[in-house]
């Protein structure tokens, strides 16, 4: 995503840059209802800046944010930048554990949407019965919900459960996606919602669902890679055409 002119804001090329990234995820978010009245998160670290990272002013809507009123804060929620606004304490304590203690989340976002909050509000989790779950089969981990995450020791078990994954299903609550880049934890986002979505349409008909075996899921997992648009980054051709759907209805989220 070519970044545009800047206004008056001090920070580097690379950090613009990252910046319009950002604000055009959470204007992509609200355009796909994903958003939450002024809560729930997305938070980008910023390039070249150890412990620095972005995150969405706590008190506007995602369609307010734009490149130049994200907030900048350090790993201990100081704010380091210009902005006026606050930081949601939760989106901060749950944030700022795995950026400090997982150097290669770059990106992470917390959603409440209705289809991944009624999966991690079920048992079985996310079921092996559609196409876009056996993407995530075996590659979730799990958090029993301890109400809002504003206590900093909660922090060591999110952690803990999420181990060697990098989806964090909250129960009772919603998940938690993490990745080296914004654009690829956005198509993990969009493949998750799809695969909720799914499964609440199937267990609504009342019928038995068909399991997909696991030798078939493995093959699946394996070959996904090979859908990839050539000479791209995970999920960077699936971002790029959401900007220029999102730029096609308001530019403001670039300024």
């Amino acid at each position: 995503m070519a970044p545009s002119l800047r206004p008056n804001i001090d920070c580097s090329d690379a950090e613009w840059q990252a910046r319009q990234e950002l604000a055009a995820c959470y204007r992509i978010y609200d355009h796909l209802g994903w958003s939450e009245s002024v809560y729930n998160h997305i938070s980008l670290k910023v390039p070249g800046e150890d412990g620095a990272f972005l995150i969405n002013p706590y008190g506007l809507l995602y369609s307010e944010v734009t490149a130049s009123n994200l907030v900048k804060i350090d790993i201990d929620g100081n704010n380091i930048g210009a902005s006026q606004y606050p930081v949601n304490k939760a989106g901060f304590t749950q944030h700022a554990y795995f950026h400090r203690h997982l150097p290669w989340a770059h990106a992470i976002a917390h959603v409440h949407t209705t289809a991944t909050m009624a999966v991690c509000s079920l048992e079985e989790g996310l079921m092996p019965i559609n196409f876009y779950a056996c993407n995530f089969i075996g590659q979730l981990a799990y958090h029993d919900f301890e109400g809002v995450t504003v206590r900093a020791e909660e922090g060591e078990r999110l952690l803990a459960n999420l181990g060697d994954k990098r989806i964090l299903m909250l129960r009772n609550h919603g998940p938690v996606v993490l990745a080296p880049t914004l654009q690829q934890m956005f198509i993990q986002q969009w493949s998750l919602q799809r695969a909720c979505e799914i499964q609440l349409a199937v267990l609504s008909t009342g019928a038995k669902p068909i399991l997909v075996p696991e030798e078939v899921i493995a093959v699946h997992q394996r070959d996904l890679r090979q859908v990839q648009v050539p000479g791209t980054r995970p999920g960077e051709t699936d971002f790029n055409a959401w900007v220029r759907r999102i730029d096609k209805i308001d530019r403001g989220w670039r300024d």
